[in-house]
């Protein structure tokens, strides 16, 4: 691993205490704020918070040691939660620790092959509308917690349903509790936040108004203190015919890793002018989500939130990460008895505030304040697909829609016709003049391919009996295929059964080699090939040449 040493020497080039202590309080700082996120994103995930918090501290070890650069901060995040749902309530925990070891596998592989650029082919609204789209998953799979109801479902949509099916009337004092998180993270001042998170300051008020008030609320429950659970990955329960039932939801966790991930590092490297290494991101989030399992944890990947955080609080190296992640175990060791007194509704409140600042509203009120239509339709059908159906198949559905309005915006050509004015044209020899006077020029810009032959064939109807001599200019012609090459040959054909002389003008090298292999040329003759307009009015060049 080269490049990962070279990565290391740079980062560590004239380290001393002074940067040790800089990395200990952002690692600290981080800590305040993932705390609180991987409990809420254990619970909504449904699986529990010990298992988040074990992903959390694995992954802030493992996965930043490798990392592809020293900001990226990983563990359970919002997006990876919701796309949880659904693998879990099929396919329980050992379904989630099997398809997590075969995301990182897959995960690590794609670091290997050099696959580190692939987001860079998925178009911006489309992450948009697929980061919408998971936090309203998000927000939706909260009601229930929020309103102090217990409902079943694989999906945010049928916890819904049940909602209005259960008929049990919520709880007000976990409403209460919820609404009090939700106000102090919005209002709380955000120089006041830098000292202590205000996700982490609710939550700990929240437990204590609980506690001393005893309200009959749900609460998280026991989280063990040890990173070797009873509920771990267990390799002798997996047969063949449970990996191939897994691959699907195994490729979903896969491909939202790599997004997540290698969005985050692209953010956070701007912000730093420090580039991530993609490939060796990749191997870092495979090699850690290989580990998981065997942990007891759920998949995890860079998170942006903690990442900024990271950053802001003055990381210098990956120490930062790894600090952050004993700050998290030292917490779990001392602090189990009093976070499974945590209200659920609380957590609700945090990850609903944090479903609302997941959208990138900036970016949504940009494409619809400036009307790109193909821009909206792609966030929309995105967000839609990503709240219908699972992952892969929403990124899959936003990017081929992508592809079908850029092959349609690419596939317009313009044809027009314009009258050659002799006396504009500047001629002044009567013989050239007197050539020319019946002359018109077919502009064509865009390419001609399949999609677009009718315009080429209309020009048969555009040239009539006023002209003698018709002058193609195809320096706009961008692509030429055998389509369009066939639909060129039949309008010439048809041109020169009518008496009239045909010139082509501005033909690229490639688009000239497909005129020599169609006919065209031999149609038409050497002599007939120009560079420009301007050549051919220059040249008196007889009427019929062909005869």
């Amino acid at each position: 691993m080269p490049g990962y040493r070279s990565i290391l020497r740079e980062e560590f080039k004239g380290y001393d205490s002074k940067k040790l202590s800089k990395d200990l309080m952002a690692g600290l700082t981080v800590a305040a704020v993932a705390l609180p996120l991987a409990l809420a994103f254990g619970i909504s995930s449904g699986a529990d918070a010990s298992a988040a918090l074990i992903t959390a501290i694995v992954a802030g070890l493992v996965i930043t040691a490798f990392s592809g650069a020293f900001y990226q901060i990983s563990g359970p995040t919002g997006a990876m939660a919701a796309v949880l749902i659904p693998v879990i309530a099929r396919y329980e925990l050992q379904g989630v620790f099997a398809a997590t070891m075969i995301a990182g596998l897959i995960l690590l592989l794609a670091g290997i092959f050099r696959l580190g650029k692939l987001t860079s082919f998925i178009p911006a609204p489309v992450i948009t509308g697929f980061t919408s789209g998971i936090s309203l998953i998000i927000a939706l799979g909260q009601i229930g917690a929020f309103l102090g109801i217990e409902t079943t479902g694989e999906t945010a949509l049928e916890k819904i349903a049940g909602y209005f099916e259960g008929g049990t009337a919520p709880n007000l004092y976990a409403m209460g509790i919820g609404l009090f998180v939700i106000a102090l993270m919005l209002f709380f001042p955000k120089k006041w936040n830098a000292v202590i998170p205000a996700s982490l300051l609710g939550i700990i008020a929240a437990t204590a108004i609980a506690i001393f008030a005893d309200l009959p609320v749900n609460t998280i429950g026991e989280i063990p203190r040890t990173l070797l659970p009873a509920e771990r990955l267990k390799l002798s329960g997996l047969s063949l015919d449970q990996i191939a039932g897994l691959m699907p939801p195994a490729f979903s966790i896969a491909v939202l890793g790599m997004i997540e991930s290698l969005l985050c590092g692209a953010s956070a490297g701007r912000m730093t002018g420090k580039r991530l290494d993609g490939n060796q991101e990749l191997i870092a989030q495979g090699l850690g989500n290989l580990i998981l399992p065997f942990f007891g944890g759920i998949p995890a990947t860079a998170a942006i939130a903690r990442t900024s955080v990271a950053i802001k609080s003055g990381a210098q190296t990956r120490l930062t990460g790894i600090f952050h992640a004993v700050g998290l175990l030292i917490s779990m060791l001392l602090l189990a008895p009093v976070m499974s007194a945590i209200p659920l509704s609380a957590l609700s409140g945090v990850l609903l505030v944090t479903a609302w600042r997941m959208n990138e509203w900036a970016a949504i009120q940009y494409i619809f304040s400036r009307k790109f239509k193909g821009a909206i339709l792609k966030f929309l059908v995105t967000m839609l697909a990503t709240i219908l159906f699972d992952l892969a198949v929403a990124i899959l559905v936003g990017v081929f829609v992508g592809l079908v309005l850029l092959a349609m915006r690419l596939s317009k050509n313009n044809v027009s016709l314009e009258i050659i004015d002799v006396g504009r044209a500047g001629l002044t020899d009567h013989d050239l003049i007197s050539r020319y006077k019946k002359t018109c020029v077919i502009y064509i810009t865009g390419p001609v391919i399949f999609t677009n032959t009718q315009s080429i064939e209309d020009v048969a109807y555009m040239v009539d009996d006023r002209f003698d001599t018709v002058i193609f200019s195809m320096r706009g012609a961008s692509h030429l295929d055998v389509s369009g090459a066939q639909a060129m040959l039949d309008v010439i054909e048809g041109l020169k059964k009518n008496k009239m002389d045909v010139i082509i003008c501005g033909l690229s090298q490639d688009a000239k080699k497909i005129f020599d292999r169609s006919g065209i040329t031999e149609l038409l003759g050497e002599h007939s090939f120009y560079w420009s307009v301007d050549k051919v009015l220059a040249h008196n060049r007889p009427h019929h040449w062909h005869n």
